[in-house]
């Protein structure tokens, strides 16, 4: 603030200078007007004056020069002495020659210090809390490697927040032994398991709370079970668990459960189905092949116990039939043991469930929208006897019914359908029946032995199939009388279980550890555009090639990728893409001295073709982020018609946020960038080396950029456009 008294030491500088001032112009009138002994005319004094003015005015040009450099230039200096102390706490501002600024620089100093200090104390808490948090996730990550199970957490929209070392090992092995990088934090479930059965078991558990929510307030929301099979051709077993929010734990009379995620915890049943397959063949041959040996054994001990005085022949004969008969059934034995190894057929793994859910289920399955603007068909339930439990795949068996249903409605016009399910002595009745009888056996046995056309998907199983795996059996039948038609599908009925397993997650303050990316459970891609939201929240995939060249119009290629993930705001160096690629093209002797790879080091490296898609697959459902990253993005897409991969996610690029955040910076190369964010550079000019640089710079870009006001993506793009090296073209 300007002080209202002028100090005594600008008083005494206004008057010197005054007095200077005052001097020249006394002595310059002095001469002009006093005349000199010898007579000199009015331009000698003027002559004589000159060295007098130029004196002054030189003098007067050092003193505004040294008064500039003493407070002007020094200011500026100690203001960006002051950024960099701010930015980087073990920098102080320097010394200065005016006393003034002296004093305000060791004021500086002692503010910078105390500013250390309190964050040392900061850091030194911090550090103490994260000490006790790591204690916490330790003795969570040794719970978690003891499991013999795959344990997934994840939050509605599929999105991975936290897995074991079981469920990494298991969910990313090929059937042939390959690893596939399917498994991330933050990734989509999705892409290794099923999104239908996933989805179907989603409903289940929010159709229980919406259930638990108007019977009784705070009940806790169950679990399911299903089994489904995974990108990488394993057989799995599921308990699926809900993790509840803390509103939906307080919730009131009335309120459904609010369900936030869910737990995953996986069996490899693939070894196990296999065993139970081969157990199964035995006994099955060991029913078929001992039937006929033990009746005639039967028949001849009948013959022999009822007619004791038959002749010695015929007894004789009896005997060796016995004989005969048990050496068979010796041989069938030893055979089904020989046999025990061999794989004959599969057996599906079934779940309890209640008859009247599977109802509910196929008839909001078969009612979903269709494409192609078909209406959706008309469902009806009757006769729903309540308390029949059954032991079946339900996700299997609501696919067949509604197959059934919807082929009913394209090839009959039939405009509704209508479900019945009633006990029939031991055994479960479920009738799809729809009126008109005009279909025949024919046409119907045809449709129950043909694989069921799934949309999206070829699926090799039909309808008999299905039912036959959840030991059933399904016919056509016609009732003229009544002039409606069905398919009858019987199923053997099971006891209600008991003491049914209802865990929850994160019920109460700690009943479970916390893990820190349990955050993302607060982000949803189906509440949110992804531009509105938080650069924070966001998942990245940052990455970086290494090229033939530097012309991708003229035929450069590239022939190293390398990438790794950034998840809330944490850089992930273990969740990475590293793949060198062969290409097509000569490599430029320029290029080699760049990055070092030659073309016999690419030598036996796959193709382009092969790595893009593993690529594109790595970095789903995330922000793209690259240094200069239209040079990149560039070679990608002149590929995209020879690969099929198109990559459409949104993009960051560390160049354009440089020089949006540091516009009067000379360079924004990705070295300066790194030693004006305090980045050490290692592995330069290698693909993951750069990927990894450019993810520190990126971290230690988004606070500056919220400072900005740039917080969200979509501020992020937008400020990155307005940047005029967004016009660069490749």
């Amino acid at each position: 603030m300007r002080p209202t008294q002028p100090t005594r030491k600008r008083l005494l500088a206004g008057l010197a200078v005054f007095l200077f001032m005052l001097a020249v112009v006394a002595c310059a009138v002095a001469l002009l007007l006093a005349g000199e002994p010898t007579g000199g005319t009015f331009a000698d004094r003027v002559v004589k004056l000159i060295p007098v003015v130029l004196v002054a005015s030189g003098t007067a040009c050092w003193v505004l020069f040294r008064l500039d450099a003493l407070y002007v230039q020094a200011t500026l200096r100690m203001a960006e002495q002051l950024a960099a102390a701010l930015a980087h706490s073990d920098l102080r501002v320097g010394r200065y020659q005016a006393p003034e600024l002296e004093q305000l620089a060791k004021t500086a100093n002692q503010l910078l210090a105390q500013r250390e200090a309190d964050r040392d104390d900061v850091a030194e808490r911090f550090r103490a809390t994260q000490a006790s948090l790591e204690e916490e996730r330790s003795r969570l990550s040794a719970l978690m490697a003891d499991l013999s199970q795959s344990v997934v957490v994840c939050n509605l929209d599929g999105r991975v927040l936290l897995y074991n070392q079981r469920a990494k090992q298991e969910l990313s092995t090929g059937p042939k032994g390959e690893k596939t990088e399917l498994l991330g934090l933050g990734r989509s479930i999705y892409a290794v398991l099923d999104r239908a059965v996933i989805g179907y078991a989603i409903a289940r558990l929010q159709q229980a709370s919406a259930a638990a929510g108007s019977r009784h307030a705070g009940r806790v929301v169950g679990s399911t079970d299903f089994v489904t099979g995974t990108a990488t051709g394993r057989l799995l077993r599921a308990h699926m668990s809900p993790v509840l929010s803390d509103a939906g734990r307080r919730h009131s009379e009335g309120e459904a459960t609010s369900i936030t995620g869910f737990v995953l915890v996986l069996d490899d049943v693939t070894t196990t189905s296999e065993r139970h397959t081969r157990r199964d063949a035995v006994i099955q041959s060991l029913i078929e092949g001992c039937r006929g040996p033990l009746g005639s054994v039967r028949a001849a001990a009948e013959m022999l116990c009822d007619f004791p005085d038959m002749l010695s022949e015929e007894k004789d004969r009896f005997m060796r039939v016995i004989r005969d008969e048990a050496t068979a059934l010796s041989s069938q034995f030893e055979k089904a043991a020989r046999a025990f190894s061999s794989d004959l057929r599969e057996r599906w793994v079934l779940e309890e469930i209640s008859g009247a859910e599977i109802l509910l289920a196929t008839a909001g399955g078969i009612q979903e929208k269709r494409g192609g603007g078909r209406p959706p068909l008309a469902v009806k339930t009757e006769h729903v006897e309540k308390g029949l439990w059954l032991r079946v795949d339900s996700f299997a068996l609501l696919q067949a019914l509604r197959y059934l249903a919807l082929r009913l409605q394209d090839e009959y016009r039939i405009p509704e359908v209508r479900l019945s399910l009633t006990r029939s002595g031991h055994l479960a009745q479920l009738d799809l029946s729809w009126p008109g009888t005009f279909m025949n056996n024919e046409t119907a046995m045809s449709w129950l032995q043909d694989p069921m056309n799934v949309p999206g998907k070829s699926a090799s199983l039909s309808v008999t199939d299905v039912i036959e795996r959840c030991n059933g059996d399904i016919w056509f039948q016609r009732e003229r009388v009544s002039h409606r038609a069905f398919f009858r599908t019987v199923l053997p009925l099971t006891a209600a279980p008991g003491n049914l397993p209802m865990p929850m997650i994160a019920a109460t303050a700690g009943e479970r550890p916390e893990f820190y990316d349990f955050d993302l459970f607060d982000w949803s891609a189906g509440s949110h555009e992804l531009d509105d939201l938080p650069l924070s929240e966001l998942a990245y995939t940052v990455f970086d090639t290494e090229t033939t060249g530097l012309q991708p119009s003229q035929g450069d290629e590239i022939i190293q990728i390398g990438a790794t993930r950034v998840v809330n705001s944490r850089l992930l160096r273990h969740e990475c893409f590293d793949q060198l690629v062969k290409p097509q093209v000569r490599l430029s002797p320029g290029s080699i001295a760049v990055h070092g790879l030659t073309r016999e080091l690419l030598a036996g490296q796959p193709s382009i073709d092969a790595v893009l898609p593993r690529f594109h697959a790595f970095c789903a459902d995330t922000v793209l982020v690259g240094h200069n990253a239209a040079f990149d993005l560039r070679f990608m897409q002149l590929q995209e018609k020879r690969t099929g991969v198109h990559f459409e996610q949104p993009v960051l690029d560390t160049l354009l946020l440089s020089s949006v955040l540091h516009p009067n910076q000379a360079t924004h190369q990705l070295e300066a960038i790194a030693e004006r964010m305090g980045v050490p550079v290692m592995g330069r000019h290698t693909a993951l080396g750069d990927a990894l640089v450019t993810a520190e710079i990126f971290l230690k870009m988004l606070p500056l950029l919220a400072e900005m006001g740039v917080k969200t993506l979509r501020q992020a793009r937008e400020a990155s456009q307005r940047s005029y090296l967004a016009r660069v073209r490749y």
